[in-house]
């Protein structure tokens, strides 16, 4: 079973050259503010609510005006919102100066020429590129090219379980897909609405990174080496079918779980025990406790894998990273912000709120007080983690691949069977879709 070791990687995989036409620019400029003592901040949800993140950054922004004398305007904007937002300010040259970004979209946005590009000397002004953790940094742009963002939070999956439910029920933390499978089913009990897993099975997000991190596992790649989608590769459909088989086949998962559009949702079925494991990135741990579990109360393990994997991959490369609008008109005061929102006293404030995995070589993580949880997901970040492909069409996969799976589990919901030959059919649909 192949494992990998990122935080020390060089750049990760050569992509194609060929991105997506750059999007026009209006004469307005990036920034909603043209006073060099302003800012713009789009934010992204990473907290237990968009309030709960104001709550969080707000201080942090005042500690940065303290010191610059930069006033920063914040807004807190969902992930189901995000993408959309970012994509028409770039073509409308109407948005933030600084935003936040999924990293999986770096090589995307980078390809439009929206973001401004990180060349030596902004670099300089951001205090070095050997600050932060290589396999971090490369997911800020396509290989061999200026990176247009920095890493801002560190995220990795782990497999969350309800520790006096397994107790109860004489089970051992599963290490295997397998055995995954077999405690769900023991866990579940439809006539007491508690299953063994809960799953955001109608977020194309979520689904799309389980495409990938399945195929992983089976040993298959999302593109060619000249980056080409592979979608209808069969490690990706059987990785898509194994998934879908938890609703589907096992019948461990709320068929209602077609239903939920976000992580949260998922995680709140499981704080309130009415699923004994789900699947989630480590900043889950800030939600689960705000909705009443003690931390004695969970654990988590890697996402495991088949039995016979070919891969022991157990999350993508998860995080938010950091950018500025190529238009923006403070590009000084949008580098110093990025440096400041990337010190590491700053990243050391919000790896706890956020639930966060340092993105500076030599951070430590202070996203909770458990040294071994800690340890756990940094070895998932550091060497079971790889990255979405680097490729310009990133977010063209997330979107169709991610929202065909939703239908997928939609269909399963209400009693419909997906076959292969129907995952088949809607990847080749995905990828046909791209390769135009």
């Amino acid at each position: 079973m192949r494992r990998r070791t990122l935080l020390s990687a060089a750049p990760l995989a050569a992509v194609t050259a060929a991105g997506l036409a750059a999007c026009g620019s209006g004469s307005g400029g990036g920034g909603s503010n043209d006073s060099p003592d302003s800012l713009t901040y789009w934010a992204s949800n990473q907290g237990t609510s968009l309030e709960n993140d104001k709550e969080v950054l707000t201080p942090v922004l005042e500690k940065f005006t303290e010191e610059t004398g930069i006033e920063v305007s914040l807004e807190v904007i969902g992930w189901s919102d995000l993408q959309t937002r970012i994509q028409t300010a770039i073509t409308s040259g109407q948005g933030p100066d600084v935003l936040n970004i999924g990293n999986t979209w770096g090589v995307s946005l980078q390809a439009t020429g929206g973001l401004l590009e990180l060349g030596d000397a902004e670099f300089e002004a951001l205090g070095g590129r050997d600050r932060y953790v290589p396999a971090a940094l490369a997911t800020g742009g396509a290989v061999d090219t200026d990176p247009t963002s920095i890493p801002l939070y560190g995220l990795a999956y782990g497999m969350y379980y309800n520790v006096q439910m397994f107790e109860d029920a004489g089970i051992e933390p599963p290490t295997t897909w397998e055995e995954m499978v077999e405690a769900a089913k023991a866990l579940t009990d439809p006539d007491k609405d508690v299953y063994g897993m809960s799953l955001a099975a109608g977020s194309y997000t979520e689904n799309n990174h389980f495409a990938f991190i399945n195929a992983t596992q089976n040993g298959a790649s999302l593109n060619s080496p000249d980056g080409k989608p592979t979608f209808t590769e069969d490690g990706v459909v059987d990785g898509i079918l194994r998934y879908l088989d938890l609703m589907q086949e096992h019948k461990v998962v709320n068929p209602s779980n077609a239903q939920f559009d976000n992580g949260t949702k998922s995680v709140t079925a499981f704080a309130n025990k009415q699923a004994a494991m789900i699947i989630n990135q480590n900043n889950a741990n800030a939600t689960i406790e705000s909705q009443g579990m003690t931390p004695e109360e969970f654990k988590a393990v890697p996402f495991p894998a088949p039995a016979d994997a070919v891969d022991d991959c157990a999350s993508h490369l998860a995080g938010i990273n950091l950018a500025a609008m190529a238009d923006t008109d403070n590009r000084d005061g949008a580098l110093a912000f990025m440096k400041f929102m990337t010190s590491p006293e700053t990243q050391a404030e919000l790896g706890k709120p956020f639930a966060s995995l340092p993105v500076l070589v030599d951070g430590e993580p202070t996203f909770t007080d458990d040294t071994e949880q800690a340890e756990m997901f940094m070895e998932i970040y550091a060497e079971r983690s790889a990255p979405l492909p680097l490729v310009p069409w990133e977010d063209q996969f997330e979107t169709t691949v991610g929202q065909a799976m939703n239908s997928m589990f939609a269909k399963i919901a209400t009693g419909g069977t997906v076959t292969r030959e129907d995952v088949v059919t809607a990847m080749q649909t995905a990828q046909d879709s791209i390769r135009a």
